[in-house]
């Protein structure tokens, strides 16, 4: 708790306590009195922040919040005790009317000895198991190695031992036994810094908790997911509605012909006579500061006779991706499989054999119409029209490949950390398993001192600086991945919103 600079003021004390040191201690108070203030305003506008994120969203922040308050009644109750310490110390040397910044009687040896160390209402053992419960309680938040040795050598309480005059003396006799009134609100000046600042180390690391498991996008669109969009009389219409890269504690609100629907976007109807039809609606969702947005739909789908109709298929949910090669079936009823044959307009289609398809679309939001004719009595049939929508390809996971398993996130122990190559990134939502190249990745490290430290690789492959600071993670550490540029099968290059987190087991 007590650094080189203030061991060398009370040796000096020790031989005089002259104005010169005096006012070496008065300097000090007034930095820390400041190195104070700027802490305590940083760490109210966290408070601040948490709030206002509590109003919009309870159930994310709400954990966080309760953790934050915690902190904060824990830290003010310790802060305030060393302040009506200084106090009852001021008063003590000056008399009724002492103040802590304006000591007259610096040099009194008796003031905090009085109050700190009197037998009976002495507030020196308070202290003591004040600050011994204080920084136990902060150390529950931090995991980081290097922030604990830190915090935990600023609010130590070990008296030492390698100095023959302290034998017998607990802490609080070390530190306040014969001491000058004015080093005395020195060294709870400097409790109450480092209060401080042990208290901004863990707000920060509960809104870190918060921020690096969001994620954060620029763009929200409405859509249906229709199980079929062609149907025969009779049949039931399935479908999802909903908005895409959502937050998941965050439910929307549907509307389909005016109608309020599920928040789940589960909608049914049954299909009337043949034709081509359209259902639309809109979708209300808040973002982060609380304003709604509105996004609209619209969602055709045909309806055709049932005997020698002919049915298409996208093989990728009825849904077909710009600048991929989506596998596409064909069958009509009645008809064999090498007499039935489809065409395509909005893009490029490719035979892969009887009744299979490749079809490649040309643009986003371009719908795709597929035409059906087979070999009726020796003559060509026109079997029928069928659209499809136009989509991009969803963002991929970064991943790392263990064996065959896919790790996104978690605890993994060092050894299995080091003998991954690099990072991977596919889409496989359990409908799609696309891979795709990353080109280039950012890992985040914690330095000695709680800075951030940011390691890029230029490839799929970590650097060596990124192994090097892997090699010095120890257990419990954690890494972020972070960054992720990917190029996919259509063409597109993609900066992946997720980051990857490691915890070193």
């Amino acid at each position: 708790m007590i650094n080189l600079m203030y061991v060398l003021l009370l040796a000096m004390l020790a031989l005089n306590v002259s104005s010169d040191v005096l006012k070496g201690f008065r300097l000090v108070g007034d930095s820390l009195q400041r190195t104070t203030t700027n802490a305590d305003k940083e760490n109210r506008d966290i408070y601040d922040d948490f709030a206002a994120q509590m109003k919009l969203n309870p159930e994310k922040i709400k954990p966080w919040y309760d953790k934050a308050l915690s902190v904060r009644q824990m830290s003010d109750s310790l802060y305030n005790f060393a302040e009506q310490m200084k106090w009852a110390i001021a008063r003590e040397a000056d008399g009724a009317e002492g103040k802590p910044d304006a000591l007259k009687n610096q040099e009194d040896l008796e003031a905090a000895s009085h109050v700190m160390l009197a037998p009976v209402n002495g507030k020196g053992e308070r202290l003591f198991e004040g600050i011994n419960a204080y920084r136990d309680f902060i150390l529950q938040f931090i995991t980081d190695q290097r922030q604990r040795a830190i915090i935990s050598s600023d609010l130590s309480t070990v008296v030492p031992k390698n100095d023959n005059t302290l034998l017998g003396k607990n802490w609080q006799q070390y530190m306040f036994e014969d001491m000058p009134a004015v080093a005395a609100i020195t060294m709870l000046s400097k409790l109450q810094s480092d209060i401080r600042k042990a208290e901004n180390q863990v707000l920060h690391t509960l809104r870190a908790n918060i921020d690096l498991k969001d994620i954060r996008v620029n763009e929200l669109n409405a859509y249906v997911a229709a199980e079929r969009t062609t149907l025969m009389p009779g049949e039931v219409f399935n479908s999802k509605i909903f908005m895409a890269a959502v937050d998941t504690t965050q439910r929307p609100q549907i509307f389909v012909n005016g109608r309020q629907i599920s928040s789940s976007g589960s909608y049914s109807f049954t299909a009337g006579a043949p034709g081509e039809y359209s259902f639309s609606g809109y979708i209300l969702m808040p973002n982060a500061t609380g304003e709604i947005i509105r996004r609209n739909f619209i969602q055709k789908y045909n309806v055709i006779a049932p005997p020698s109709g002919a049915t298409v298929a996208a093989d990728l949910m009825n849904v077909l991706y710009a600048g991929f090669n989506n596998p596409v079936s064909v069958s009509a009823s009645g008809i064999s499989g090498d007499k039935v044959h489809l065409s395509m307009k909005g893009g490029s289609l490719t035979a892969q054999g009887k009744g299979k398809y490749i079809a490649r679309p040309a643009a986003v939001g371009q719908d795709v119409t597929f035409t059906v004719t087979g070999e009726v009595n020796g003559k060509q049939t026109t079997m029928g029209s069928y659209t499809f929508k136009v989509r991009r390809l969803p963002d991929p996971t970064a991943y790392l490949a263990l064996g065959d398993t896919r790790f996104k996130g978690g605890r993994l122990t060092k050894a299995a950390i080091l003998g991954v190559g690099g990072l991977n990134a596919a889409i496989d939502d359990g409908l799609l398993d696309i891979e795709f190249r990353v080109q280039s990745f950012e890992c985040v490290f914690a330095g000695r001192m709680g800075e951030l430290r940011v390691e890029r690789s230029a490839g799929s492959r970590f650097s060596d600086n990124q192994r090097e600071l892997m090699r010095q993670l120890r257990n419990g550490s954690r890494f972020y991945i972070r960054g992720v540029v990917a190029a996919g099968p259509d063409g597109t290059t993609r900066t992946l919103p997720q980051a990857l987190e490691v915890i070193i087991n």
